[in-house]
């Protein structure tokens, strides 16, 4: 007979930060920790974590630094990428520390990336969803080499799909008064399922620079509908009231660190290879970060020894749009690798 689990909320406090986390599970389970990315809090995993969590999985969903109830800091420095692994390592070592699978999402996979590099005896296997590894960091003197120059010439579009990341390095005081001029609208506009008619054309996050912004002249999000089948209505509210505490600078402010992000990349012990065994579960039609029509998951392949590779139907937000698939592609791979 199985054990079902709803998500708890707790809060743990160090000297130096401040976690909230969701979880769920049997207290003296096998760690999973589950990371998410920008614009999200832990509440993003909550059909994984219930799901291994009745499986016997003890399951760990934080707000990750500058979201939802963990710390938020001011300054744009305390958002570089060691800060964050640091974060999670005082979360890990209060949760026991014992040897964990660790899965992130979006920005969650390079801080999941970043840890089972500079610390390997905390990984049981990674699980990178989205974002792939990049052992010189994601960074954005990283990403522009492996743009498909096919799909993205470099008289037009020198930034490729990646054209968003300079707009946040040279007007990032408009990426955060455009965000949270209507904060509802702009996450019910982020939150959209992936459209598998837009794989091989120029994708949205290319023309931000060239439309004055990802809203243009607006300065706002449009007014959409939220997207209730990726999001839960009691979530999606618990989302939007997250932001209207934090605003979008702190997260934003993941993106400000490139330097200090590619040096510590560069301090990993083994050039950052990962000897743990990986699973990328990658969306068809993701048009920022699909590996399979451009060479965005060559560092990847390279750097890692035990890689899997799922594909699945969908755009960038994986964990919503395709939560039974990533469920499923997780706990296969769990079993072939007797983890």
């Amino acid at each position: 007979m199985t054990t079902s689990f709803t998500l708890t909320d707790t809060t743990f406090s160090s000297p130096r930060h401040t976690t909230h986390y969701c979880e769920a599970g049997p207290a003296g389970g096998p760690l999973m920790i589950f990371l998410h990315g920008w614009p999200q809090i832990g509440l993003v995993w909550r059909a994984q974590v219930e799901a291994f969590a009745t499986e016997g999985w003890h399951c760990i969903a934080p707000d990750m630094r500058g979201y939802g109830g963990s710390s938020a800091p001011a300054a744009s420095e305390s958002y570089a990428l060691k800060e964050i692994v640091d974060d999670m390592v005082e979360l890990h070592n209060h949760l026991g520390s014992s040897p964990a699978i660790w899965v992130g999402h979006d920005l969650g996979s390079p801080v999941v990336g970043a840890l089972a590099a500079h610390h390997a005896e905390r990984t049981r296997g990674v699980v990178l969803i989205s974002v792939p590894y990049a052992p010189d960091a994601f960074a954005l003197p990283s990403l522009l080499p492996l743009i498909d120059r096919k799909l993205y010439s470099v008289d037009q579009y020198p930034d490729g799909q990646w054209n968003y990341y300079r707009f946040y390095l040279t007007n990032f005081e408009q990426t955060v008064t455009d965000f949270d001029a209507d904060i509802p609208a702009s996450l019910a506009a982020i939150f959209r399922s992936g459209d598998p008619s837009s794989v091989g054309t120029v994708y949205r996050s290319a023309l931000v620079t060239r439309n004055g912004g990802w809203f243009g002249s607006a300065h706002h999000a449009p007014a959409v509908q939220p997207d209730y089948a990726l999001w839960p209505h009691a979530d999606f509210a618990s989302v939007v009231e997250a932001f209207r505490v934090t605003g979008f600078r702190p997260g934003n402010s993941w993106y400000l660190n490139d330097s200090a992000n590619i040096a510590y990349a560069h301090a990993a012990p083994d050039d950052g290879r990962l000897r743990q065994p990986v699973l990328f579960i990658n969306g068809d039609f993701d048009g920022l970060c699909d590996i399979t029509h451009n060479r965005f998951g060559e560092p990847m392949r390279s750097a890692c020894r035990d890689l899997t590779v799922t594909n699945l139907p969908s755009g960038h937000w994986l964990p919503l749009e395709r939560k039974a698939d990533v469920i499923q592609a997780v706990r296969s791979w769990l079993k072939t690798k007797a983890l």
